[in-house]
């Protein structure tokens, strides 16, 4: 069964609020996001996902997949992501079937000058394809305005594009149906420069899709979602050329624990780290069609081989302490005493809180920047209905105690401020801790 319509029908109005967001895990939570492609142009980093919205019986096909359009996000630093808006919608390029809701995983390169984003739908003439093909629109700037191609790339039939460019510079287009499969790319990006091949040496049992292929120190990685079991997990295959033969090498990240049916993913090296890109249905718990991207570290073994990605909620970058800190997000949680929820079952969007039902219950949240000026005072948006004690420790639960903070009565949030006690430069874990028996519920927390 569906979930509640009114998170879907909210998001509209979300996307009305503000253009930014901040980075934990979902990184984009205004909006459902799916397949996210990140790409790395001019020292920023650029996110083209696909775009969830809710099927009705007037839009799309209820209970599947249902996507319109696309839009661009960017960051800095991958904690603070504005959203540049829509970049392409269905309706308004020329050779797409009118509401087909079917604007699945893009990609976005970058060559001579132009920006060149690749996007799978289905055409409305269907002597050019009966299912799906791929189409390029191309723009000056990677936020656009991108400019679609009046028809798809001749000789696609498929889903998922993405494009390698090699040191040698010649370009590959990559694309999934069934198979997977690639072909070299015209110097003009627009056209197939070879017929397209079969990269036959990956597993014949279960979905294959996704494909993400990259170099690294003379080793091409085609890295894709598969389906070994029930749901899909990403795995990666190795060879000597872009178009294989390639050999299975291992998994990147296993399947969802939750059972969210799919997974897509892009990874990239930013300031000298990996990072993996990728999706899950966090604000979407009951409804895995609805989906929301995340981001996560990712390691190489001096061989090669790619180190297993365990999902966080935490994610990546730093937070600054002067902002909201969600402790919901955390990088450890107490195995009682402590738990998540939504903020609002209703409406997803809003986020998650953290609730303490004892004493035994803590939260732990790294990579809090407190910088070198001391904070006078941190704010708590708290609710607890008989009153509570809540303490706030660095690097530890025994570490520093910041801060006691006393929460009066009440069935209502508030916002509650205590002096900040004791403070040390720098970068630092926090802690926060229930030291009363009483259930304390906890939005955010602020230092100023």
């Amino acid at each position: 069964m569906l979930p509640s319509k009114l998170p879907y029908l909210l998001s509209g109005l979300a996307l009305l609020l503000g253009g930014t967001a901040q980075a934990q895990n979902p990184f984009i939570a205004n909006q459902f996001t799916a397949d996210p492609t990140a790409r790395v142009f001019n020292g920023r980093v650029y996110v083209y996902p696909s775009h969830d919205i809710l099927a009705t019986p007037e839009r799309g096909k209820v209970g599947w997949f249902c996507m319109e359009d696309y839009h661009v996000f960017s960051s800095a630093n991958l904690t603070d992501w504005t959203d540049h808006g829509v970049i392409v919608t269905q309706n308004k390029v020329p050779w797409v079937k009118p509401d087909s809701y079917s604007m699945w995983a893009p990609d976005c390169i970058a060559r001579n000058g132009k920006y060149y984003f690749y996007f799978p739908t289905t055409p409305k003439d269907t002597t050019i394809n009966k299912g799906f093909t791929v189409g390029v629109a191309v723009a000056d700037k990677p936020t656009g305005p991108f400019v679609p191609e009046p028809q798809p790339i001749k000789g696609v039939r498929g889903i998922d594009p993405n494009v390698l460019i090699d040191q040698d510079g010649q370009a590959y287009l990559y694309w999934s149906q069934g198979n997977i499969y690639a072909a070299k790319l015209k110097p003009n990006m627009l056209e197939l420069a070879s017929e397209p091949v079969t990269l036959g040496e990956l597993p014949t049992k279960g979905l294959k899709e996704g494909p993400f292929v990259f170099e690294r120190k003379g080793i091409y990685y085609l890295t894709y979602p598969h389906v070994e079991n029930k749901t899909e997990r990403l795995e990666y295959a190795t060879s000597t050329s872009p178009l294989g033969p390639f050999t299975v090498k291992g998994v990147i990240m296993d399947e969802s624990p939750t059972g969210c049916w799919t997974n897509h993913h892009s990874l990239l090296p930013f300031n000298n780290q990996w990072y993996l890109f990728y999706h899950h249905n966090d604000l979407s718990p009951a409804f895995d069609k609805s989906r929301s991207v995340r981001l996560d570290s990712l390691f190489f073994e001096p061989d090669g081989a790619i180190r297993k990605v365990v999902p966080t909620l935490r994610g990546v970058g730093l937070t600054d302490a002067r902002q909201k800190i969600q402790l919901d997000r955390y990088s450890r949680l107490s195995s009682r005493g402590a738990s998540i929820a939504f903020l609002d079952p209703a409406n997803t969007f809003q986020g998650w809180k953290t609730v303490f039902t004892d004493n035994q219950g803590w939260v732990q949240y790294n990579g809090v920047a407190f910088g070198k000026q001391a904070p006078k005072t941190v704010t708590l948006r708290v609710q607890a209905a008989a009153g509570a004690t809540v303490q706030l420790r660095t690097d530890g639960a025994t570490g520093p105690l910041l801060a006691q903070v006393t929460v009066p009565k009440g069935s209502q949030w508030q916002e509650v401020k205590a002096p900040v006690a004791a403070f040390k430069p720098g970068t630092h874990t926090l802690v926060v801790s229930a030291k009363t028996n009483t259930p304390v519920e906890i939005d955010w927390v602020k230092f100023e």
